[in-house]
């Protein structure tokens, strides 16, 4: 139950650094609209989904699946107050997973340095911090709306394709559960995820 608990603080950790990030950028570039929504806080609840950081996640820890993700309620977003639109649209698209690579990155580091016991607290909050760093980054790179991959899909797709892609936004969710249950996350997310672990750990 220990390591459960860790999960859910360092999920909740980066999370709020995901969307933070794509607030923050949005707000950089022109767009207060995330600030207005009051989406520029290190407060959980104020991004909290209810299935996708509430109820996913406890069926995961339910089911003692290895390694828990899901997902927070998109920071809105206005692509009109950016000087361009589509360009702006892929910075702060690109925000949250890159924010999920540098924490993966500062948490790797820190493992590395070798200052804790294996098998101790800190020691399974760094290796949890780059596991879980590194599936929310991927995990939201896929190309399905409402995730940012399909966002940032969308930024570089000539306009008219674009606007057509963005129609699967209604089916998005019901898509990505049957690609999670014809085995997404364990064929694709979860090897690339392994692969990068070893990169960043060694």
């Amino acid at each position: 139950m220990g390591n459960a608990l860790i999960s859910i603080l360092v999920f909740m950790i980066v999370i709020v650094a995901h969307e933070l990030a794509h607030g923050y950028v949005a707000f950089r570039l022109g767009d207060t609209t995330a600030r207005d929504a009051g989406r520029l806080t290190l407060n959980p609840l104020a991004h909290a989904d209810p299935v996708g950081t509430i109820l996913l996640p406890a069926m995961l820890i339910i089911m003692r699946s290895p390694v828990i993700f899901g997902w927070a309620r998109p920071v809105p977003v206005n692509p009109r107050n950016f000087s361009d639109p589509r360009k702006g649209m892929l910075l702060t698209s690109l925000a949250g997973p890159a924010a999920n690579l540098a924490l993966a990155i500062a948490f790797a580091s820190a493992f590395k340095l070798g200052l804790f016991r294996p098998g101790s607290i800190p020691w399974v909050f760094l290796l949890y911090g780059v596991i879980i760093s590194l599936v929310l980054g991927v995990f939201n790179m896929i190309p399905i709306p409402p995730l940012d991959g399909s966002n940032i899909l969308a930024s570089i797709l000539p306009p008219d394709l674009a606007r057509r892609y963005m129609r699967l936004q209604p089916y998005g969710f019901l898509i990505l559960i049957a690609l999670l249950y014809l085995g997404l996350f364990e064929r694709v997310i979860l090897p690339l995820v392994r692969t990068l672990t070893r990169v960043l750990v060694g």
